[in-house]
């Protein structure tokens, strides 16, 4: 699944071409992605200008003074602006037609992307409990430690909680934990302050980077322009199980931790 960056970059690619046109159509070749798409996008978003394109965690919103539209690109999905005339392939589901004559085209053949409605001075329930962003002033160590006390869970699980800060996938908590020497399985509570300061920095500089690179190559997952993300390479713990570490040469383990697979070094990491 596109993690933050990937939706940053997808967010930076749209912005030049989406903020100040206007939505002259709406094109639904289906009524459904994940969800049903509410009926309040075909009514309220044609004639409407597009005042920003912002993101929330994964989630991308296209304000308008009649409401945002709210996107998330699921497992497979993906946004294009292309000129209407492009041909339409299988998968795409959306077009909003806008007075470039141009489209925002929405593709997702696993269908697990939504495209839902926000009405103007209204948070949507998938966006009410989530936690700060990771790169906002809000998150920094004293933040996780106040947050983690008491808790028993992974350190790991607690990172990648949307309820504590959101947008820490399973890519960037293995490199964030690697990078401030933190094992995975280590019960949140048990984590020092000044390890939460070496963990809520390593969060803060790893997402950033990953930003700038374009974001990490996921098998489904290219930039609005097309092209792959580059970070991929430079993983230092990520899908790389049972190879040696970069660092110290040992054999990283890799074991399921909140059903998801996650790969650390064993001595690097305590």
């Amino acid at each position: 699944m596109p993690e933050l960056p990937e939706v940053e970059t997808t967010r930076r690619g749209l912005a030049p071409h989406l903020e100040g046109a206007i939505v002259r159509a709406v094109l639904q070749r289906r009524d459904d992605l994940r969800w049903p798409i509410p009926t309040e996008v075909r009514a309220h978003l044609p004639g409407a200008r597009i005042d920003a394109v912002r993101r929330r965690a994964k989630y991308l919103l296209l304000d308008t003074q009649a409401g945002s539209a709210l996107l998330h690109l699921g497992m497979s999905g993906s946004l294009r602006v292309l000129p209407a005339a492009t041909p339409v392939r299988a998968h795409d589901h959306v077009d909003l037609a806008l007075d470039s004559g141009q489209v925002l085209r929405f593709n997702d053949p696993r269908r697990f992307g939504c495209l839902l409605w926000q009405a103007p001075g209204t948070v949507h329930p998938l966006l009410r409990d989530l936690g700060p962003e990771p790169l906002s002033d809000t998150f920094d160590g004293a933040y996780l430690f106040a947050r983690s006390r008491g808790r028993s869970a992974p350190v790991k699980t607690f990172l990648m909680d949307q309820r504590i800060v959101v947008g820490v996938g399973n890519i960037y908590a293995a490199e964030s934990l690697f990078s401030a020497g933190i094992h995975p399985l280590r019960p949140a509570g048990k984590v020092s302050r000044a390890r939460y300061d070496a963990l809520a920095d390593a969060a803060r500089a790893i997402l950033s980077h990953a930003i700038q690179r374009g974001g990490t190559t996921l098998r489904d997952f290219i930039s609005p322009d097309g092209a792959p993300g580059y970070f991929e390479q430079e993983l230092w713990v990520y899908g790389r199980g049972g190879q040696p570490c970069k660092r110290c040469g040992s054999a990283l383990k890799a074991e399921q931790i909140g059903q998801r697979t996650s790969v650390w070094c064993p001595r690097c990491q305590r």
